[in-house]
């Protein structure tokens, strides 16, 4: 396996190291989502976005200063660093309290349209060429998604709670834009310590006012497990768009729906039924038809 990897061209291994990292980082959201849920259920939303910042600060620091020291830090961007660590605390704001307050089938639904805009969008500003069989694929592999929550199976109007996620979309989009942009212009554990430290230390005069006891090894377990998982899955994916273009590694953005469902099942007991699956399968063969593509795009 790894004479077949080695035997690639640069642009091919680069495509595929960003590919899998990605799906890793995926794997780790999904386990951040869970750990949010939990969390969700006994703390405050606010107190939970900061501890979850807070622990990926401390995460981040631990695994970034000590191989590069405080000269990490340096920036030639800091608009663009200050831009993105404000589009992630707001997407995470905005996230729990429409998880909170919304089905989340219609939540889902509306989250996944993401990749597309980011592609879309990636093409508009960074002039990114993106082919017709790519955006086809997009199109389909957002179809699928949509076949695996079935916003209208909930039988709950949106109303005016759909600006709110239309507002996630936007925040997430912008994120994950200014994240591959920076990834070309500063290192990922720069960006990475800025993303994560700079919200920390802004909102924590704030503290007093939506500080609640955190009890229990389950709670803290789960504060670790955000801390964690967010740290190295938004290293992870920094790195990633630094191997290969938005348009390459957005359609394996949609593998967090698959992760999110074998987390949901092993910890919530949601089981997902027929329909669930066919859209799963389909998402995987968009997926791979994509790798496929860029395979090929990048001889």
């Amino acid at each position: 396996m790894s004479s077949w990897f080695a035997g690639l061209s640069q642009p091919m291994r680069s495509a595929l190291a960003g590919i899998g990292l990605t799906v890793c980082a995926c794997a780790l959201f999904a386990l951040l989502d869970s750990a949010t849920k939990f969390s969700g259920q006994y703390l405050p939303m606010l107190l939970v976005v900061w501890l979850r910042y807070a622990a990926q600060a401390l995460v981040t620091a631990v695994l970034v200063l000590p191989r590069h020291g405080w000269s990490i830090l340096r920036t030639q961007h800091p608009r663009f660093q200050l831009s993105r660590s404000a589009f992630g605390f707001l997407t995470s704001c905005v996230a729990f309290f429409c998880i909170q307050s919304m089905p989340l089938g219609n939540f889902t639904a509306i989250w996944s349209a993401s990749p597309l805009l980011i592609v879309v969008a990636s093409a508009w500003l960074f002039k990114e060429r993106v082919s017709g069989a790519r955006l086809v694929l997009l199109l389909l592999g957002l179809a699928c998604v949509i076949l695996i929550v079935r916003p209208e199976s909930t039988d709950q109007p949106l109303g005016w709670r759909s600006l709110l996620p239309m507002a996630l979309l936007l925040c997430g989009t912008g994120y994950q834009l200014l994240g591959s942009r920076l990834a070309r212009l500063d290192e990922p554990a720069t960006t990475q310590l800025y993303t994560t430290w700079l919200p920390v230390l802004l909102t924590a005069p704030l503290l007093p006012w939506f500080w609640q006891s955190v009890t229990g090894w389950q709670l803290w377990g789960a504060v670790l497990v955000m801390g964690v998982c967010s740290g190295v899955g938004h290293l992870l994916l920094l790195i990633a768009y630094r191997k290969a273009t938005p348009a390459t590694v957005s359609p394996f953005l949609y593998s967090q729906i698959g992760f999110a469902m074998a987390m949901g099942w092993l910890f919530f007991g949601q089981v997902p039924d027929q329909l669930s699956l066919i859209g799963m399968a389909g998402v995987v063969l968009c997926g791979l038809a994509s790798m496929w593509l860029s395979l090929r795009e990048s001889r």
